[in-house]
């Protein structure tokens, strides 16, 4: 069976096509920076690697040059789509709709569309994944995974705005929270790693999105991201954490209506907003090269993560490991070593040399004398994301 995984992030198409069940990548890629004159395309189909710098202006563009190399006479590895049994795509917001994987119909995307104003970045993205899916592999299952599924087990003193009750009852307004195929993949990693069933364990994700975790026992039981993907951690074009009167003040001082301000929060802050790059690889190239602007905002970025290890491990009353994941967190030795600098208190001993270490596979990166491990270890959504959509038609 060949499994085809979408993962739309905001700025970003992840694929995988796997040969399952034995978890066999067939070929994978990534397109970055969509949206941008510059954006890149990677394609590796196990004997030969392409990249491409092109204008990929949206989702669907991006989609439809992934599918032209998969059927592509000299790179590509299925001859007819027919061959694809089920594209599994990842959907960033479930609401309290979905909790668990489903499969694809018109009723699911559209309750997936009145999602949207939850998930403005993201479930646009997801959609637009699945109609071009389902036009290109019009055989196959469409099947979503939803990242709010493995937050559905965080309890309600932790979920529960303090607002009146109504909101919670009749409008559904709490903590979802979000990534969590990235957050339970990596953190069922930490646990076998660990061997320790019964763990205490900070889950750090960190690319163009951004979140944390605090997983006890391998279930979530609090997280950064909540009602939408916009609080918490700052991001590469969102605030993060804010005191919710600047709002008011922007409406009610500054003039600005609230579709500008839905704007400004999630496509022209955090990082962006910040040093005028959304991409980290960017701002510690200008931040090396003495950019102030870059220099502070790696710190902010780095003193906001302490915050929430700090949080977390009070909520977990101990800590055996904290993790880095995803494209920062695994592949940013400068962001691990702010994050990681003066954590003595909680047994936190970063390893300089270790750090500078870059592989594919879980490593450890703290000292022999550091209580805490300090893991990095690669996420691999698409593979979780085959794994669930294949198991929902066993079932």
């Amino acid at each position: 069976m060949q499994v085809l995984v979408l993962n739309s992030g905001s700025s970003s198409l992840k694929f995988q096509l796997f040969s399952m069940p034995e978890e066999t990548i067939i070929c994978s890629g990534v397109v970055e920076r969509i949206g941008f004159n510059d954006a890149l395309f990677n394609y590796n189909n196990n004997k030969k690697s392409i990249e491409i710098e092109a204008q990929i202006l949206n989702h669907r563009a991006a989609l439809k040059l992934v599918s032209q190399h998969l059927l592509s006479k000299d790179v590509g590895v299925i001859k007819s789509p027919e061959e694809i049994t089920i594209v599994g795509h990842r959907v960033v917001h479930g609401g309290s709709s979905f909790s668990d994987t489903t499969e694809i119909t018109k009723v699911v995307k559209e309750k997936i569309k009145k999602l949207i104003p939850l998930a403005p970045l993201h479930n646009p993205a997801n959609l637009e994944g699945i109609d071009v899916a389902e036009d290109i592999f019009p055989q196959a299952k469409q099947v979503a995974v939803f990242d709010t599924a493995f937050h559905q087990t965080i309890p309600e003193h932790a979920y529960k705005y303090a607002i009146p009750n109504e909101f919670l009852t009749e409008n559904r307004i709490r903590l979802y929270g979000f990534h969590g195929t990235s957050h339970k993949y990596v953190s069922e990693k930490a646990i076998d790693y660990l061997d320790k069933k019964e763990s205490k364990i900070i889950t750090i994700h960190l690319g163009n999105g951004c979140s944390m975790t605090a997983v006890k026992n391998g279930e979530s039981i609090d997280h950064s991201l909540g009602f939408s993907p916009l609080s918490g951690l700052i991001m590469g074009t969102r605030s993060g954490d804010i005191d919710p009167s600047i709002i008011f003040h922007l409406k009610d001082k500054l003039d600005y209506n609230l579709k500008d301000i839905n704007t400004l929060l999630n496509k022209k802050s955090g990082m962006l907003g910040l040093t005028g790059y959304s991409d980290l690889r960017d701002i510690e190239i200008m931040a090396a090269k003495g950019n102030k602007d870059c220099q502070l905002a790696l710190n902010m970025n780095a003193y906001r993560i302490k915050k929430y290890i700090g949080s977390y491990a009070a909520v977990l009353n101990g800590l055996d490991a904290i993790v880095f994941t995803a494209g920062i967190g695994e592949n940013s030795q400068t962001i691990r070593q702010l994050v990681c600098k003066h954590m003595d208190f909680f047994g936190i001993h970063l390893d300089e040399t270790k750090n500078n270490i870059r592989s594919k596979t879980i490593r450890e990166i703290n000292t022999k004398e550091s209580k805490v491990k300090i893991l990095v270890i690669p996420t691999n959504e698409e593979l979780e994301i085959a794994k669930q959509a294949v198991d929902l038609f066993k079932n």
